[in-house]
C-alpha cells in the first residue's frame, strides 16, 4: 500500500471519530414521539422514525465536525479536547470542511423524501448549532437554553416524521432535562479546568459553581415536577386509560439523583452520552424506565 493509501485511510479514520458516531445516542430523543403516541409497533411508522433517527444523526455528526473546525485553538487548552483529531491537527481542516457539505447534502436531500418537514428541521438544526458555535456560546444562560433547543428540535422531528400531535408536555420535560444536562456539563468544566476555564469557553467566566448548583436544582425540581403533573394529566389519563405511568416516577427520581452524584462526588457530567454509556447503574435505570413505560403504555 503507497503512502498516498495509508494517509488518505488514515484521514478517512481520524474524520469517523470526529463525527462522534458515539453522541447518536442523543438521537433517541427523536424515537420519543412514536413511543409515546402508541405507534412503536406500526411498522411503517418505526421504520420513518428510524429513518429520521439516522439522517438527524448524520446532520448531527455534521455539526461535531463544524464544531471542532471552529473551536480547534481553544480546544487545544482543554486537557481532553486537545487531542481531538482537528485540534491537534491530525486531520486536515479541508477534509472536514468537505465532510461537512457532503454529510448535510445526503441528511437534507434524504430527508426531503421522507419528509419535507423532516429536511427543514435538520436545516434549522445546522443553522442554529452554526450560530451557537459563533455567537450564542458567548452569552451566559442563552447557551445552554441554546443546548435545550437542540433537544426540543429532535423531539419535533420524530413528531412529524410520523404525523402525530406533539405533546406539550414532552416538550417542557425534555426541554428541562436538557437545561439539566447543559448546566451540569458547565459546572464540570469549571471544576476540570479551574483557572484556565475561560481560555477554553469564555462564558464560563459569568458562572460559578455556586449559581449553576442553584440553576441544576432548580431545573432537577422541575423537571420532576412536570413529568408528575403529565402522568397524571386528565388529558394523558384518557389517552392511555390509566393513572400507570405514575409508577414510572422513580425510575426518573433515581435517574435525575444518579447524575447529580456523579456530577459532585464522582466529578464527572461533562459528557452525558458517555455517562449513559458508562456508568452501569444510570443505564440500568434508563432501560428498566423504557421498559415499564412500554408496559404500561402497550400492555396494561
Amino acid at each position: 500500500m503507497d503512502a498516498t493509501a495509508v494517509t488518505a485511510g488514515g484521514q478517512l479514520r481520524l474524520l469517523v471519530r470526529t463525527m462522534r458516531i458515539r453522541q447518536w445516542t442523543k438521537n433517541v430523543f427523536v424515537l420519543s414521539p412514536l413511543l409515546f403516541s402508541q405507534h412503536l409497533f406500526d411498522v411503517e411508522s418505526l421504520l420513518r422514525a428510524v429513518e429520521a433517527f439516522f439522517l438527524f444523526s448524520i446532520v448531527a455528526s455534521a455539526v461535531y465536525v463544524m464544531n471542532d473546525v471552529v473551536d480547534a485553538d481553544v480546544d487545544r487548552s482543554h486537557p481532553v479536547k486537545r487531542i481531538r483529531p482537528i485540534a491537534s491537527g491530525a486531520l486536515n481542516v479541508s477534509v472536514a470542511i468537505a465532510a461537512v457539505a457532503v454529510l448535510m447534502l445526503i441528511g437534507v436531500s434524504t430527508a426531503l423524501f421522507v419528509h419535507p418537514g423532516l429536511a427543514a428541521i435538520l436545516g434549522a438544526y445546522f443553522i442554529l448549532n452554526i450560530v451557537y458555535s459563533v455567537a450564542l456560546k458567548k452569552a451566559v444562560i442563552v447557551d445552554v437554553m441554546t443546548i435545550a433547543a437542540s433537544f426540543v428540535l429532535r423531539i419535533v422531528a420524530g413528531a412529524v416524521v410520523i404525523d402525530v400531535p406533539i405533546s406539550e408536555w414532552l416538550l417542557i420535560c425534555t426541554s428541562l432535562l436538557a437545561l439539566f444536562l447543559g448546566f451540569s456539563k458547565r459546572r464540570h468544566e469549571i471544576t476540570i479546568l479551574e483557572a484556565d476555564a475561560h481560555i477554553h469557553r469564555p462564558v464560563l467566566l459569568e458562572y460559578s459553581t455556586y449559581f449553576l448548583d442553584q440553576m441544576i436544582s432548580l431545573v432537577t425540581a422541575s423537571t420532576l415536577i412536570c413529568y408528575i403533573l403529565y402522568t397524571v394529566d386528565d388529558n394523558t389519563v384518557e389517552k392511555f386509560g390509566s393513572k400507570a405511568l405514575l409508577y414510572t416516577t422513580p425510575f426518573v427520581l433515581y435517574g435525575l439523583f444518579r447524575y447529580y452524584y456523579l456530577v459532585h462526588q464522582r466529578k464527572t457530567g461533562g459528557d452525558p452520552t458517555a455517562e449513559l454509556l458508562t456508568d452501569i447503574p444510570l443505564l440500568a435505570n434508563v432501560l428498566l424506565w423504557g421498559a415499564t413505560v412500554i408496559v404500561i403504555l402497550y400492555f396494561s
